[in-house]
């Protein structure tokens, strides 16, 4: 008979929410790294204060807190298990970031090739390959030199590493837990504290210590999921207030007196109450505050309500759900592509229909990727 203090791993239904929303954050992601096309008008930035980015943060969180914290729920020897796993896919994390790296490095240098156009070469951060190439090509290898449009994985792979330790805490003081990190996301935005970059100089773009809020929560989201419940209860009053906010964020994005009025408010309110400039502005290598609410505020509301989850488990929405099974390939392909395509636009300009074959092309890739990724394996087992 097993013993009831051990761990088992429970078969369960995967909550085709977290896939398909994974997916159409990969899609906007894609999109929004293809500046300049008109479709780009369309991506979730244009309805909100946050954009596709929090997003993927706060659903790999949710990720990992399914995938690994059952081995972390109890004093045990599957700590070492656990650990393993993690740091396994940390590895993992890093070898794909370097690739993608060097890969959006050559789609550059292509560009200049075959278009004719070096601009590329100059953006993106990539100017400092040239620059001061010895000391570039180590912060690269040392993550703190990083491509502009290729460096998430970084900020993903460094809470990753960290997540054994916030899994154990999690299990244990998710309160207190998450207490420390809106605490250390404040400290971080006051006084600009982040990993620095080298041989350039400031902080991450995506900087670990402001974006561990959205992780952290995305964390102990997936652990309550695993427990069978939910980290933040179904309120009707919840819904609504998340409602109305997201409502009023969308307006506010959209027309310019509404943002007029959002802009003075949060002035007032900083003077008036002395607020840290990180709570009213609107920066997202700190996650300042409109930013954080509105993704948590959207997360929320799209998570408390069932019709969602039979939408999302719907066939019309396989296709997202596909991209989102196969995440990590997919962004790895959507980010050296779209330097390329970011090329290809500069030649181009502004056409409609270079617009389209840019971004269809580019989708359908990702699509046959993810697809040769889920189901080649099926089929050679068949054969």
């Amino acid at each position: 008979m097993p013993d009831p203090a051990t761990p088992t791993r429970v078969p369960s239904t995967r909550d085709p929410r977290l896939d398909v929303f994974r997916g159409i954050c990969l899609v906007m992601i894609f999109i929004n790294h293809v500046p300049g096309t008109v479709y780009e008008n369309f991506t979730s930035r244009n309805f909100g204060f946050s954009d596709a980015a929090e997003g993927f943060v706060l659903m790999s969180g949710i990720a990992a807190g399914l995938a690994y914290s059952i081995d972390f729920r109890d004093r045990s020897m599957r700590l070492w298990t656990g650990l393993a796993r993690v740091w396994r896919r940390v590895w993992t994390l890093y070898l794909v970031h370097i690739l993608t790296t060097f890969a959006a490095l050559a789609a550059a240098a292509g560009v200049a090739l075959w278009l004719g156009n070096s601009e590329l070469l100059f953006e993106n951060q990539m100017k400092w390959v040239w620059i001061d190439p010895l000391n570039t090509f180590v912060g690269l290898v040392i993550l703190t030199h990083q491509f502009g449009y290729v460096n998430i994985l970084p900020l993903y792979l460094v809470l990753l590493a960290v997540a054994p330790v916030l899994l154990f805490a999690g299990w244990r003081f998710p309160l207190w837990l998450m207490g420390m990190s809106v605490a250390v996301w404040l400290i971080a935005g006051i006084w600009r504290l982040g990993p620095p970059n080298y041989p350039s100089s400031g902080v991450w773009f995506f900087n670990p210590l402001a974006w561990q809020v959205i992780f952290i929560t995305g964390l102990l989201t997936g652990i309550a999921m695993k427990a069978g419940r939910r980290f933040v209860p179904i309120r009707r009053w919840l819904q609504v207030l998340t409602g109305i906010f997201l409502v009023y964020a969308a307006l506010s994005v959209q027309f310019p007196a509404v943002s007029k009025v959002t802009g003075h408010t949060l002035w007032l309110a900083k003077e008036t109450f002395h607020l840290p400039w990180n709570m009213t502005a609107f920066d997202k290598t700190y996650v300042t505050g409109p930013r954080l609410l509105h993704i948590l505020a959207l997360a929320y509301f799209l998570s408390s309500f069932a019709f969602i989850r039979r939408a999302c488990a719907h066939w019309l929405a396989a296709p997202f759900e596909l991209l989102g099974r196969q995440a990590l390939p997919v962004f790895a392909l959507g980010s050296v592509l779209c330097i390329g395509l970011q090329g290809v636009k500069h030649v181009s300009g502004d056409d409609f229909v270079t617009d389209t074959l840019i971004i269809a092309g580019g989708l359908a890739l990702q699509f046959a990727l993810a697809a040769a990724r889920q189901y080649w394996p099926k089929a050679q087992k068949v054969g």
